[in-house]
């Protein structure tokens, strides 16, 4: 069954038939996940890097930011049977959308807040595809671990 995970939201599956795919990543980032001995798979797709910006949204959509994002989609995985040590990690998106003078930034912040959880986690990314100006399409099979990416003026690709 293929599953649909939100702008702001995150999804996990331990069924091996399941496809969890995102679409139109552009400034956001895609985190998807994956432990090859458990079969489990959890992806998330957050908006903005830093819930400080609004904490009442946070507490509602906690999935909207990296921050608060990012833990729960790894604990998440975990009462599924993942294990950090496991995971394959891989990250789209950070595109720069509709701000060509950079006076945003939200796709570079949003992959720094990313960099700086992994880094003070000690996670490891395997693969990633970020930043430029495209929008992305990520999909991962919860049974295989395979994930394609498709890029608008790049076509489809195994990541």
């Amino acid at each position: 069954m293929k599953i649909v995970v939100g702008i702001s939201d995150m999804k996990v599956s331990n069924n091996p038939e399941d496809v969890l795919i995102t679409y139109s990543l552009g400034s956001c980032i895609g985190v998807v996940i994956w432990d090859p001995v458990a079969k489990v798979a959890g992806m998330l797709h957050y908006m903005l890097p830093d819930s400080s910006l609004d904490k009442e949204k946070a507490q509602l959509k906690p999935f909207m930011f990296a921050d608060t994002g990012i833990p729960r989609l790894f604990k998440e995985t975990y009462k599924y049977g993942a294990t950090k040590s496991r995971l394959v990690v891989k990250v789209v998106g950070g595109s720069q959308i509709m701000d060509s003078s950079g006076i945003f930034n939200i796709g570079k912040r949003n992959y720094a807040v990313l960099r700086k959880i992994f880094w003070k986690n000690k996670i490891m990314v395997t693969a990633e595809d970020v930043g430029e100006s495209g929008n992305r399409t990520v999909s991962i099979e919860v049974g295989t671990g395979r994930t394609m990416l498709k890029v608008s003026g790049r076509g489809e690709f195994e990541l």
